[in-house]
């Protein structure tokens, strides 16, 4: 398996990127200390919208519960009357993903359906062609979806019809800090405006919680597998290329939005490293950090040291040698993503 990994070393001040069921930043235990955590779903939507921006020719997949309307439309589009256009989608949603009967304000199915505009607008032509609901949908089995190059990558499972289910071409795993972190809690006050002079005391007091953290994030990408024909295997080689740097480019510059405002912890990676094999499949460096990292000025260079020493064990103990190797910093982004996208079949 011809291969991308990603290796990433980023700082993150107080923030709180990825929240539980009680609104609490994410945590896990690794080498017996708790660990801030963001799940890599939370990570992979952050990449996702970045994607779009920069490459929208060829990311326009959206992952729905509402994929009737824009289906809809495009059965109108094909000159079906208004009534058949209704009839034909509902029963179509419902044959992929069921439409859920409790839905009251739009038609709605019970789970997301990851889809692309040209993949709708495939089944809208093969309805209007056989005005058969099984032919359309069996017009897209099987076959890549160009202007969703972000279903390629990241994949989609269809349970009510496996022929349509995707499998991702990358993987990630959940970003841990490389160190030990306690959740803190911020107490604040908010002033009321038109309180009148006389009254005393804040209009309203809460809690939040928050942290911040030096990550360990780690993504790959089978680049075999992105070239086949039930993946990106139909674009040209240059169109790959692009697609590749631009998953590249958004990996590294994405970060969730979770109280961004408030809380805003944009910031980039302090090192990228950049692997490419030929042979075997991914390997994370996310022991590196089974010792959690211990220091008084910081934590960001002491787990690039550790990551790299990590990276050099694996290669002298099990062999495990690379095609490519280049690290952010000691190339710019631009020549990072050049050579990267030299290796994309």
């Amino acid at each position: 398996m011809k291969h991308l990994e990603l290796h990433i070393i980023q700082s993150v001040p107080v923030s709180c990127l990825n929240r539980d069921d009680l609104n609490s930043p994410k945590t896990a235990v690794f080498g017996g200390v708790q660990r801030a955590r963001v799940s890599s779903q939370s990570w992979k939507r952050a990449i996702r919208e970045i994607a779009k921006e920069i490459l929208p020719k060829h990311y326009k997949g959206e992952r729905t519960r509402l994929m009737f309307e824009p289906l809809f439309n495009a059965m109108k589009s094909t000159g079906l009357g208004e009534t058949e256009a209704l009839d034909a989608s509902k029963s179509i949603v419902d044959a992929l993903v069921k439409i859920d009967e409790k839905s009251t304000d739009k038609v709605k199915s019970k789970t997301l359906y990851f889809m692309s505009p040209l993949e709708l607008e495939t089944i809208a032509k093969a309805y209007f062609a056989t005005k058969d609901v099984k032919k359309a949908i069996k017009s897209i089995n099987g076959k890549a979806i160009n202007d969703a190059a972000d279903i390629s990558i990241f994949g989609r499972m269809v349970a009510n019809d496996h022929t349509l289910t995707v499998e991702a071409a990358s993987m990630f795993s959940h970003a841990l800090s490389t160190h030990k972190v306690d959740n803190e809690i911020d107490f604040f006050s908010a002033v009321d405006d038109l309180q009148s002079k006389e009254e005393s005391g804040a209009g309203m007091t809460s809690t939040i919680e928050f942290n911040s953290a030096t990550y360990y994030r780690f993504a790959a990408l089978n680049l075999d597998m992105l070239a086949d024909a039930a993946h990106l295997g139909s674009l040209s080689r240059e169109d790959r290329q692009n697609v590749v740097r631009t998953f590249v480019e958004a990996t590294i510059k994405a970060i969730p939005c979770a109280r961004k405002n408030t809380m805003n912890g944009n910031t980039l990676p302090a090192y990228v490293l950049g692997v490419v094999r030929e042979t075997g499949h991914p390997i994370q460096l996310s022991n590196a950090f089974e010792s959690p990292v211990r220091s008084m000025q910081g934590y960001a260079q002491k787990s690039i040291d550790l990551l790299k020493e990590e990276y050099e064990k694996l290669n002298n103990t099990w062999g495990v040698k690379a095609i490519f190797e280049k690290a952010i910093p000691d190339v710019g982004m631009n020549a990072f993503l050049d050579e990267v996208a030299t290796h994309v079949n």
